[in-house]
């Protein structure tokens, strides 16, 4: 079992394609094939929840939670889904993708070396992103 909540991240652009992958030392490793199936299937899920939903505006899925694990997503007005795998009934984890959110906004977005919904390769965001979970995991531990 993995120190901390967080298990995985995925970014996933507009199309359904993944652009960003990180493993936080799950119990279970992916190889690449399963992780681009992962992000293709939440974006399938994704998009047919918004369409089934009863409830008008629906955002789609937020929160799937599963025997041993829970998934957030966050979904930016331009379509891109940022979503954690994380141990279940981890705290804050909405808010820790919207500050995922916000440093992709930072080092990714305004980039000029960066194209948009290709894969990311940002080493500052990488940084950043490295801090953020480390936080996360120091705050955790103490819980």
């Amino acid at each position: 079992m993995a120190l901390a909540a967080i298990y995985s991240l995925f970014i996933i652009n507009k199309s359904g394609g993944l652009i960003y992958y990180k493993d936080y030392g799950s119990a279970g490793r992916m190889d690449t094939n399963d992780s681009l199936r992962l992000a293709s299937l939440w974006h399938s899920m994704h998009a047919i929840s918004q369409q089934l939903s009863p409830t008008p505006g629906c955002n789609g899925i937020d929160l799937l939670q599963a025997h041993n694990f829970d998934l957030h997503c966050f979904q930016s007005l331009t379509g891109t889904k940022f979503f954690v795998v994380c141990e279940t009934g981890a705290p804050n984890m909405e808010m820790l993708l919207k500050v995922i959110y916000e440093l992709y906004t930072d080092f990714v977005s305004k980039n000029p070396f960066y194209e948009m919904e290709m894969p990311i390769r940002c080493e500052l965001f990488d940084l950043n992103l490295a801090q953020v979970i480390q936080k996360d995991r120091v705050a955790l531990l103490g819980r």
